[in-house]
């Protein structure tokens, strides 16, 4: 009786005291546990992540508030996708992709056959993969050439006849060696293009203009060897050199058209490839 009367003594007068700390029972019912969200990177192509206890939308607002992103689904496009086939592919430069994945040994595979006339087997080996980095690569360094070679064979030529004549670099020559060259290996294998679909044959332009950049090849050689000042041996050259790339096309084209009667088709092949050879002899070698 003693003790509890002392207890019920009010103390909270006295110095020092601590009053009583009272705790309130939470009902369980009114408390919640959130639910977990869990979020795998990257996310399934569902969009949902693959976690345990995935988080419905309120969850996902209130964790794009505290400055949690959600990462979206792939889309479709991401994949690759071919060439178009509207004629906006044309401008596109994705559409071209496909024709310079070519490696060394398939370039100087294709480079060594361009130096065989009568094989015309040039197009089965490029039917699974037709390429134009021969067509822009050879083009562009037989320009170069036959700017730099012209005019230093000018020079020599000019220095064997008469050596206190004076020289000056004739820029001009790199105007007409990228007319000429671009100019014949866009413009020819179009034109052919054209004549035998008008003509009723299959044609692909892709692999005329890979065949006819791979038959200028063997004029980068021959560019270096016209520098030699001796005029005879410079006419052997080119027109041996000619005579083998226009067999080259020659050869490769017959076999490509199959059957019919385009003996004029195949004649002005032939003539066109030793013209351009003569073409270069006379105006950067003269």
């Amino acid at each position: 009786m003693e003790d509890d009367s002392f207890t019920n003594l009010p103390t909270s007068h006295l110095l020092g005291s601590v009053p009583a700390v009272v705790t309130e029972e939470k009902s369980p019912k009114n408390y919640e546990v959130p639910e977990a969200s869990m979020q795998t990177f990257p996310p399934s192509s569902n969009g949902r992540g693959g976690g345990v206890g995935s988080s419905s939308s309120n969850n996902n607002n209130n964790n794009n508030n505290k400055g949690y992103h959600t990462m979206g689904a792939p889309t479709d496009g991401v994949e690759q996708q071919g060439p178009p086939n509207t004629w906006k592919g044309v401008f596109s430069v994705s559409s071209y992709v496909q024709y310079f994945n070519v490696d060394t040994d398939i370039v100087v595979n294709r480079l060594m056959s361009s130096f065989y006339p009568i094989g015309g087997d040039f197009f089965s080996k490029i039917d699974a993969n037709p390429d134009l980095y021969g067509l822009v690569w050879i083009s562009t360094t037989l320009v170069f050439l036959l700017s730099a070679l012209g005019n230093c064979a000018t020079y020599l030529m000019l220095k064997h006849t008469d050596s206190s004549a004076s020289w000056n670099f004739d820029v001009g020559y790199v105007n007409a060696a990228a007319v000429s060259i671009y100019g014949y290996a866009i413009v020819v294998p179009l034109g052919f293009y054209f004549l035998l679909q008008y003509l009723g044959s299959t044609a692909s332009l892709i692999r005329f203009w890979c065949m006819w950049g791979y038959s200028l090849f063997i004029f980068v050689p021959c560019s270096v060897l016209l520098v030699i000042p001796v005029e005879f041996l410079r006419w052997l050259i080119i027109l041996g050199a000619g005579a083998d790339s226009a067999c080259f096309v020659t050869a490769n084209l017959k076999t490509y058209v199959g059957g019919g009667d385009l003996t004029i088709v195949l004649a002005a092949s032939f003539l066109l490839q030793l013209a351009l050879a003569i073409f270069i002899k006379a105006w950067f070698f003269p």
